[in-house]
């Protein structure tokens, strides 16, 4: 019973957060309320069991929200410029879409709350992690350096020439 209220808490907490960032008009307080939204998700994947993706949500999706406040600030300069507007035309059949969506995802709950087990939720980190370290090292490593090339390629084209 308390997993079904911390489930349902943590969805709503995700939910009000994603709707806060599309109607939320600064685009700072969008940004924090996309972390909040996050972690609502975060908590989601703990209350499932899932905690290898519940701390790659917090570090990596709830950090990076953290990063991009910070550079938001810094390439937008003042506050007076933090101000955007986020809603265009097309809002009604934005919405439509959304109902549509909705109802199909009820549609799918409703299936799937029949047919689910409920088998105790079990820790995933050890086997993930065996995986990673074992099986899987070389692409891993691999994808670091990637992802590291791509950081210095960014960090080379946005700076500016001095002389």
């Amino acid at each position: 019973m308390i997993e079904a209220i911390a489930f349902y808490c943590m969805a709503a907490v995700a939910l009000t957060g994603a709707v806060m960032v599309v109607t939320l008009r600064n685009t700072v307080h969008s940004a924090l309320a996309l972390g909040l939204s996050l972690a609502g998700v975060a908590g989601l994947f703990a209350c499932l069991g899932a905690d290898f993706l519940f701390a790659g949500q917090l570090l990596i999706y709830v950090g990076g929200i953290a990063i991009l406040i910070i550079f938001a600030v810094m390439l937008l300069g003042r506050a007076s410029n933090l101000h955007l507007r986020q809603i265009n035309q097309q809002w009604a059949a934005a919405l439509l879409v959304c109902a549509i969506t909705g109802a199909g995802l009820w549609r799918l709950v409703g299936i799937f709350r029949h047919t689910s087990s409920s088998a105790p939720a079990t820790a995933t980190t050890r086997s993930i992690g065996l995986l990673m370290l074992g099986d899987y090292a070389l692409p891993f490593e691999l994808i670091s350096l990637v992802l590291l090339a791509a950081l210095l390629g960014a960090v080379f084209f946005s700076r500016k020439d001095i002389s």
